[in-house]
């Protein structure tokens, strides 16, 4: 039903009173991701998941391997089933574990249902009673004083193919459509106001649009235009609120509590209102009332907005810093483990690593400040505990040079069927098996990099070395060759002597090898390859 229906209708959220909240992100991030929590990814828990009544299957399309998939299957009991889930996965015993290992904030992935009425309940399947659950953990995390991202991790339609954390495993992605376009900018309305109207809230400081949207932008139609209207929506959400926004000034609450009266005097004459957010906002309007939001206080700070950083996308992307108004935020995901960024070898990871230029690239486009919202320790190798220490250090060095860094996951199972997961997904159980620092924001070894980054250097300066004497090489052929032959004869000799005597100087090669740099430099090509995760839960993130 369309929400002009009710356009007049009082709603009665505004009640007026500024609460004491944080008002940001942390200075620097040192966060976890709270994965399989609100979104389940099965190959994280999988004797939980068969227990709970899913399969497991190569192919996750095939078998009960998602939420939906679940919820179509078990239609009676889902979910009180996925309530258990919900108060096990995560509660207060682990609010307490990060409190110990001094993270700072979380980043919650989310689906699109959990604003149960955008689902068209005649062919999707969710359970239902998640919100309630994102109230209980807001709080909990709150009172430990630490901040969260929500994370619209499955998008409707499903914004990727073949993945668990969609919630829907298809083939058939059908997100980048105006209809489910609107679908999601209506979650981020609701998000929104909760975040400024409702006390459990208070805590959750930014909204990430898309989780991992598809890598090639051709198949991504008009998603630069999604992500101009999300901010949007979100700006234009606040100042009906009465947040301060730039370039609207501030207003005050509607006196008669209803800001649904506000569109008409405010939107005709304003770039954020257009046609689209003007139906968005109104649609909003009876799902609000819906979810009984009302009679609660405010906040005036605004929410932080936040994509995946342009350059996760290929062939020519929309770039978000274009949709920025106000604070902004931006979010790279980095996995070695499915390959595409570095040679399978230690040596290759760390030079990788330890030269990562991302902040800089990002910066140089307007993406800054940049957060990575996912990593892990997983390797294409075996690797030792000595070598997942050095690597933890490194990557803990290489994205504190931004915004800071939000690992996958908190935690994953630990069980006979799960084997050991844990040792390279879990942050916690990094923690304790030393992997990881107990203070995050130090590392064991803050000189980690030193070696690698003299091998890079001794490598570039080989190469050019080595060009420059090629190069004088044949310039000094080229003078020989038009004198006299004998002579000719003699300057070529001479010539091939000399750069094979630079060559041999210059090649030695630096302890580490420093012969692995070439292979491990991010190119085009290799970021254009949509290499995602060989695990279940998604192809590269």
């Amino acid at each position: 039903m369309r929400a002009t229906t009710i356009f007049t209708q009082v709603i009665p959220i505004l009640s007026f009173s500024l609460p004491t909240v944080l008002a940001g992100l942390p200075p620097k991030i040192y966060g976890v991701n709270l994965g399989s929590w609100l979104v389940l990814e099965a190959w994280m828990l999988p004797q939980e998941w068969l227990h709970m009544g899913g399969q497991s299957c190569s192919d996750c399309s095939t078998c009960i391997s998602t939420e939906g998939a679940f919820a179509e299957a078990y239609p009676e009991t889902v979910d009180k089933i996925f309530e258990g889930h919900w108060n096990t996965w995560f509660n207060q015993t682990d609010v307490d574990a990060l409190v110990a290992a001094g993270i700072n904030t979380v980043r919650i992935p989310l689906g699109y249902w959990i604003v149960e009425p955008l689902v068209d309940r005649t062919s999707e399947y969710f359970p239902r009673g998640g919100l309630a659950q994102l109230r209980r953990g807001l709080q909990q995390l709150n009172k430990a004083g630490i901040v969260a991202i929500l994370d619209h991790h499955a998008l409707p339609g499903a914004q990727t193919a073949g993945q668990q954390f969609t919630g829907k495993c298809t083939s058939d992605v059908e997100f980048y459509t105006q209809y489910n376009y609107h679908r999601a900018l209506i979650w981020t309305a609701v998000m929104t106001t909760l975040s400024h109207v409702d006390p459990a809230f208070a805590n959750a400081v930014a909204i990430e649009a898309v989780n991992e949207p598809i890598m090639d932008a051709t198949k991504t139609p008009d998603y630069g235009e999604f992500q101009q209207n999300f901010v949007k929506v979100v700006r234009a959400t606040e100042f009906l609120l009465g947040v301060p926004t730039p370039g609207l000034g501030d207003i005050p609450a509607p006196a008669n509590g209803n800001f649904t009266a506000m569109l008409p005097s405010v939107g005709a004459n304003s770039a954020i209102f257009n046609e689209e957010v003007r139906s968005v906002l109104l649609d909003t309007v009876p799902i609000l009332l819906q979810l009984g939001v009302f009679g609660l206080s405010r906040r005036k700070d605004q929410l932080v907005t936040n994509f995946m950083d342009i350059n996760w996308q290929y062939n020519s992307p929309a770039n978000p810093a274009d949709a920025a108004i106000g604070p902004q935020g931006y979010d790279n995901h980095l996995y070695y483990v499915f390959g595409g960024v570095a040679d399978a070898n230690p040596q290759a990871y760390m030079t990788s690593i330890c030269t990562l230029a991302r902040v800089q690239n990002d910066a140089a486009v307007g993406n800054s400040p940049l957060w990575f919202g996912e990593w892990g320790l997983p390797t294409q190798f075996n690797a030792t505990d000595d070598f997942l220490t050095q690597w933890a250090d490194a990557q803990k060095l290489a994205y504190s040079a931004g915004a800071g860094w939000i690992f996958w996951n908190f935690k994953v199972e630990k069980s006979t069927l799960a084997g050991d997961l844990a040792r390279e997904w879990s942050y916690l159980e990094g923690v304790e098996r030393g992997y990881f620092t107990k203070d995050p924001s130090q590392v064991h070894d803050p000189n980690v990099c030193v070696p690698w980054l003299a091998a890079a250097s001794a490598s570039a300066s080989s190469a050019s070395a080595s060009a420059s004497s090629a190069s004088a090489a044949s310039a000094s052929a080229a003078s020989a060759s038009a004198t006299a032959s004998a002579s000719a004869i003699t300057s070529a000799s001479d010539s091939t002597s000399t750069t094979t005597s630079s060559t041999a100087i210059s090649s030695t090669p630096a302890s580490p090898t420093a012969s692995t740099t070439a292979s491990t430099t991010e190119s085009a090509s290799a970021s254009a390859t949509p290499v995602r995760r060989g695990l279940p839960r998604r192809a590269f993130a």
